[in-house]
């Protein structure tokens, strides 16, 4: 039995996938705080006259941009890359079903043995990865309805039509969530969890792949490449 070095992630994508994970761990710490203020100044002022509030909002909104520019990003690489193109994972065909179905049942019965190809990205870390990035969009998308709502003049340092754009594309979501901005809040509050839950899912995942398979599945996010078995 030996094993073949394989290239999965190249440089750019390993730095994208690390921006977004510490961008995440920024967006929970500074939106837990919006939602529901859980520190203070670390001096004794009351926290309202040191802006501790104004300066996660601030942070919060420059990680959302952060998360916007990287978003377009992947979008472009999901059919443009000439490393691997995701979308082609993610076409209902019978290879694609059969793959993922495959991979599914070893994850869920625990099963060492492998049915499918894992030197590529398969179908079901394929489906996975696109609904956290639908996720991403929901609450971009939430979070930029709540943004505007605020900004009740119809106005911004940079004109009128930077709110009325924002309205163009975001005001639907009210309907969507329940009819009133609350609803939006709550949806843009509620996404936040699952998006939690995914990451602790996909990291799981990747251990398990590593300790079950032994091809160093969790190298690929810091190496770039993995190890296939062959006969």
């Amino acid at each position: 039995m030996s094993y073949k070095k394989i290239e999965r992630m190249t440089a750019f994508m390993r730095i994208n996938h690390w921006i977004v994970a510490i961008c995440m761990v920024g967006a929970v710490i500074t939106g837990l705080y919006i939602g529901h203020p859980y520190y203070q100044s670390l001096i004794s002022d009351p926290a309202a006259t040191k802006w501790v509030m104004a300066w996660n909002r601030w942070i919060h909104f420059m990680i959302a941009i952060i998360f916007d520019v990287s978003s377009i990003v992947v979008a472009y690489l999901y059919f443009f890359s000439r490393f691997e193109k995701p979308y082609k994972k993610l076409i209902p065909n019978g290879d694609n079903i059969i793959e993922f179905m495959s991979v599914l049942g070893n994850l869920l019965t625990f099963n060492k043995a492998k049915n499918f190809n894992s030197s590529h990205a398969d179908s079901f870390n394929a489906v996975y990865f696109f609904i956290f990035h639908m996720m991403l969009l929901w609450m971009l998308l939430t979070g930029l309805q709540l943004y505007v709502h605020g900004l009740a003049s119809g106005l911004s340092s940079i004109g009128s039509w930077w709110p009325s754009m924002l309205h163009l594309a975001t005001d639907w979501t009210v309907s969507v969530t329940g009819g009133t901005y609350m609803d939006v809040r709550i949806s843009h509050h509620e996404t936040m969890y699952y998006i939690i839950a995914w990451a602790m899912f996909h990291i799981y995942y990747q251990v398990w792949r590593t300790i079950y398979w032994k091809e160093g599945d969790v190298n690929i996010v810091f190496g770039g490449s993995k190890f296939v078995k062959e006969n």
